[in-house]
């Protein structure tokens, strides 16, 4: 079924693929949809048909239920062939959560970026139970609703390893401007920042497919966060520059597979849309600091909406990424509140 919007968007399926199922998007290449356990329900993952075997990009979260589904697949549209390799865009837990079950169970290569392994290595070794004191610090210094820090500091932290298989030592590098062949097509290798660092994207050269993971989704912009790994980090700047050039690849007729929501074409017109959006978030932002506030106090101008105890934590590390902005670009000063908060105002 074709649905458009009179944004310069269309979706080619205005359904996504039920449990256990697929849609072949094109020959050779599967749309297959996992669930997770959060706000933003569900990752979109592809299986591309190699022959005598399978790539699949991104795998889901792993969990029982995942791995579940995914010995379904295996089993039944997949047709019992071998998933060969997995392919991972980028580091976060529910792209890479089973690369290691891939590897460790069914013999699978994994093939990413230095970037996205390494972090993954290294968080599902670094297991904490309870809280490192540089997060605290940071939560704070983000002006954190102290009821907010007070419920986290009485959980146990989560650990990236709660949600990603053991991965043992071993990949394939992924690096800007390789061609990587797949599902019968050779596809160029284009590098995003900023919702992940080193985030992989494909450009068909066969085609007018592009599987672009988080770093360009349809209706909903990549999140784009600070953490306490990297306090002052601006990673807006990074998303921006790789929005603009990534845009000078994209095409109207390209079909877009996202890793959250439906594949769209339009694609020049979305990344325009994104970039503008993020734009006049900072123009809001801007006007919102002419008296000091901390970033935790910088929801409305950013999302223009209420932001629900679900979305609190993406929403302050994303306030706290623009604030980062404004403070680096030089348009915001910033001094330290007596609990230990910064405070953010414009020049």
């Amino acid at each position: 079924m074709d649905g458009a919007t009179d944004t310069g968007l269309r979706y080619p399926w205005a359904e996504p693929p039920g449990p256990g199922d697929c849609i072949e998007v094109a020959e050779g290449v599967l749309w297959i949809r996992l669930p997770l356990p959060m706000k933003l329900d569900h990752v979109n993952v592809y299986a591309l048909d190699d022959g005598d075997g399978w790539t699949i990009v991104d795998t889901g979260l792993n969990s029982g239920r995942t791995r579940d589904i995914w010995a379904g697949l295996m089993a039944g549209p997949l047709a019992g062939k071998p998933v060969r390799r997995v392919v991972v865009t980028h580091h976060h837990p529910d792209h890479i959560g089973l690369a290691g079950w891939f590897q460790s169970e069914h013999g699978a290569e994994l093939v990413t970026t230095r970037t996205a392994w390494l972090f993954a290595r290294m968080l599902t070794l670094d297991v904490q139970q309870e809280w490192p004191e540089e997060t605290l610090a940071y939560y704070r210094s983000a002006g954190m609703d102290p009821q907010v820090l007070a419920r986290r500091m009485a959980d146990r932290p989560f650990n990236f390893a709660d949600m990603v298989h053991p991965m043992p030592l071993g990949f394939a590098r992924l690096r800007q401007g390789d061609r990587f062949r797949m599902g019968g097509r050779d596809w160029d290798v284009h590098m995003g920042n900023g919702h992940a660092p080193e985030h992989a994207t494909f450009w068909s050269r066969d085609d007018n497919l592009v599987i672009s993971g988080d770093q360009i989704l349809s209706s909903i912009s990549p999140n784009v966060g600070v953490y306490a790994t990297e306090p002052m980090a601006d990673p807006l700047a990074d998303w921006l520059e790789s929005c603009e050039r990534l845009l000078q690849l994209a095409r109207h007729d390209h079909l877009a597979l996202g890793g959250h929501k439906l594949p769209f074409t339009g694609l020049p017109f979305r990344m325009r849309q994104l970039i503008d959006n993020h734009h006049g978030a900072l123009r809001r932002l801007l006007e919102h600091l002419d008296e000091p506030k901390p970033a935790s106090d910088c929801f409305a101008p950013l999302f223009k909406r209420r932001i629900g105890d679900s979305e609190y934590g993406l929403a302050l590390v994303e306030a706290v990424a623009h604030v980062n902005h404004l403070f680096h670009t030089g348009e915001v000063t910033r001094t330290r509140r007596q609990d230990g908060a910064w405070l953010y105002r414009r020049r």
